[in-house]
């Protein structure tokens, strides 16, 4: 409960279902690798729609973005999930830490980017799709919404502005979770007693954390967002080690 009140308020924060940074965690503390990957994704669903309202409501969603993404993103999460059959959990312990690392350092940088958002060029459907479907094959694999993935990529790929992308991240991860979160119970790997006691931490303080993201300056979430991320995967990366 206490793994899930932080990941619910930072969700809500950062545009993220959570359960990226929510399986390093668990397996951390004696969770075994599969488990830890499948258990917090179902409560992603709940506590990214309530986040998702809060950005919804100061128009910070790219609603395009949002149906191309339901369109090409499910399948793939579909795909991904399934493949995690034939792969140990225990690598995808280890992917997901190195993922989260290696985009918390593209934040950062990004943070740096003297270019403004309105200079960058228009991101055309080929680029929309083609993010979300690469992200919809690994939140599959690795058991998650993708949220951790999608916010960084809408901005470092997509080029769009902070609130929006992390607003667009949190709603279509509402909807990569579901096919994620029905073949990882088909399959047998959500502990649903885990994932009932990290919902009812995580799902109370998205919301909160999304209202605290609007009342922070850009920049400076930008940067909180990348020094969090950067600094938490490096720390379970030397950890799993």
């Amino acid at each position: 409960m206490l793994i899930g009140a932080g990941i619910g308020l930072l969700s809500g924060a950062f545009g993220k279902g959570g359960s990226a940074l929510a399986t390093p965690l668990l397996h951390l503390i004696g969770v075994p690798a599969i488990v830890a990957v499948a258990s917090p994704l179902p409560a992603t669903i709940p506590s990214t729609l309530l986040a998702s309202r809060s950005y919804a409501r100061e128009g910070h969603i790219d609603r395009r973005v949002l149906r191309l993404a339901i369109l090409i993103g499910v399948p793939a999460t579909i795909a991904g999930a399934l493949c995690t059959r034939w792969i140990p959990g225990g690598r995808l312990i280890l992917v997901t830490d190195a993922l989260v690392l290696g985009l918390g350092v593209r934040v950062l940088l990004r943070g740096h980017d003297p270019t403004s958002d309105a200079e960058r060029a228009t991101s055309s459907a080929t680029r929309v799709c083609m993010v979300v479907a690469i992200v919809g094959i690994v939140s599959g694999l690795l058991g998650n919404s993708g949220g951790f993935l999608l916010a960084p990529l809408f901005m470092t790929v997509l080029h769009m502005p902070m609130r929006r992308a992390l607003g667009t991240s949190l709603a279509v991860s509402a909807a990569m979770a579901v096919p994620g979160t029905i073949v990882h119970a088909w399959l047998g790997h959500i502990d649903w007693s885990l994932t009932l006691a990290f919902g009812l931490a995580s799902v109370p303080l998205a919301t909160l954390g999304a209202r605290l993201a609007m009342r922070v300056r850009e920049r400076s979430l930008t940067l909180s967002y990348g020094f969090g991320i950067t600094a938490l995967a490096g720390g379970l990366l030397v950890f799993a080690r």
